[in-house]
């Protein structure tokens, strides 16, 4: 089987980031970039389907030289092959204008490799902008099927079988290759490279691609803003706890909690 898995390079989301007071945007630096944490999902989930079924893991992402280095982690962890659309205003365009520019890079990865992949996976969204909308775009422009929220993967006849988490639960469907798949989180987290893994990927190749030309975003982002702080709780005292049980009733019927 055929899989891959696109990526993109985030801020570290385990550090606190406030906005540029002068540019208001992002205050980036310093942060040291990684693979988007849905996205380190997905190509968990394609590293385990492999290893059960068979088949090549290829990875994909946009941007710039940079980007080189995530992509050195994924091949270190799974994956075994690499391209890179090098385009420096990766971060400019808009999830429409990613899509059409990884349906062309799908194109050109296919006729590069000789040969369509089966599975396309994409983590749910991203821990930057998380608009959740590259997957399902991606699946209008390529004409195929979509599954968003998929929690797990499963080869049967005829396409495969997927578990996808909803708000009231779970679903169980079936779709037909070629699919996109949009990732959750499973119920385990992504593996480790190892010294030995980290070597080999540094040895391995990175193919570049080029971006579509005149590429115009449809959306436009007017602001960004921080969210709002957490209020301070409010603490309870009491000498007893009839008493600090009264006076939690009397707060949460002043903010009419209930």
């Amino acid at each position: 089987m055929e899989l891959l898995v696109c990526i993109k390079q985030v801020p570290d989301d385990s550090v606190e980031i406030s906005l540029d007071p002068v540019s208001k945007t992002p205050a980036l630096q310093g942060v040291t970039p990684v693979v988007n944490a849905f996205d380190t999902y997905a190509l968990e989930m394609a590293a385990r389907l492999k290893e059960a079924h068979g088949g090549e893991i290829t990875v994909v992402s946009i941007g710039g030289e940079d980007v080189k280095n995530s992509l050195k982690n994924c091949l270190a962890v799974g994956a075994d092959n690499a391209y890179l659309v090098k385009d420096d205003a990766a971060l400019s365009h808009d999830p429409a204008g990613i899509s059409k520019t990884l349906k062309k890079a799908i194109g050109d990865m296919e006729k590069d490799r000789g040969k369509p992949f089966d599975l396309i996976f994409c983590g749910k969204e991203s821990t930057d902008y998380a608009s959740s909308q590259v997957g399902l775009f991606l699946g209008k422009e390529c004409s195929l099927p979509v599954a968003a929220n998929v929690i797990a993967v499963e080869p049967v006849e005829g396409g495969i079988k997927l578990k996808q988490e909803t708000e009231e639960g779970y679903r169980v469907m079936e779709a037909a290759l070629p699919c996109v798949v949009t990732i959750q989180k499973p119920n385990y987290d992504p593996r480790y490279p190892t010294i030995k893994s980290k070597m080999a990927a540094r040895k391995k190749e990175i193919t570049e691609l080029s971006p579509l030309d005149h590429l115009e975003s449809q959306f436009k982002v007017l602001q960004i803003l921080e969210p709002p702080k957490r209020a301070a709780g409010v603490k309870i005292k009491g000498d007893n706890i009839q008493e600090a049980v009264t006076e939690a009733m009397s707060v949460m019927t002043k903010a009419r909690i209930f």
